[in-house]
């Protein structure tokens, strides 16, 4: 792998079985949320729902400056552009939402080409978790991931799942509710 920033702490092997494992939360719900936005429907509670999922309803309040108006236009662009840099800013235009929120948006309404930043995922990739991520380096790490999910034969929500699962059984970040 060319990118020497990120290190995964795990074999295939170990990457295969703790995706199986993976426990977050409702993935049924962030699916059908993704797929009525990838539909046409940008209505809020597909918004709501995906937001709800990843931050387990911190901060909810935060997406409710946004109007119902501006939540269906910056789905629709997301829906129509092709750069993960517009998507990913589109939605980070958003009150409340920065790169993680954003990454599981366009996770789910395109699994096979986005996967989710947080502090999980870099810490199973031997990264500093306790830091704010730049545009530039969700794309060098989206591309990282890419490149990793193919060497080891999986999809990039397998991977998403794996490195989460990595984290919650081996890693050293402590999670204040």
């Amino acid at each position: 792998m060319e990118d020497d920033l990120f290190r995964p702490l795990m074999t295939r092997e170990e990457a295969l079985l703790l995706s199986r494992e993976y426990n977050y939360g409702n993935d049924l719900e962030l699916e059908r949320a993704g797929d009525a936005i990838r539909n046409g429907d940008y209505a809020r509670r597909h918004f709501d729902a995906i937001f709800k999922w990843k931050t387990r309803n911190r901060g909810k309040s935060r997406p409710q400056k946004n109007s119902d108006a501006e939540i269906a236009e910056a789905l629709r662009i997301v829906v129509a552009v092709k750069s993960p840099r517009l998507a990913i800013s589109t939605l980070c235009g958003l009150v409340g939402v920065a790169i993680p929120v954003a990454s599981a948006i366009m996770t789910s309404i395109r699994p096979s080409e986005y996967t989710i930043i947080d502090f999980r995922a870099l810490e199973a990739l031997d990264q500093d978790a306790d830091q704010v991520w730049s545009l530039a380096y969700y794309e060098r790490y989206l591309s990282f991931c890419r490149a990793l999910a193919a060497e080891w034969g999986m999809s990039l929500r397998d991977l998403d799942k794996a490195l989460w699962m990595w984290s919650k059984k081996n890693g050293d970040v402590e999670v204040v509710p």
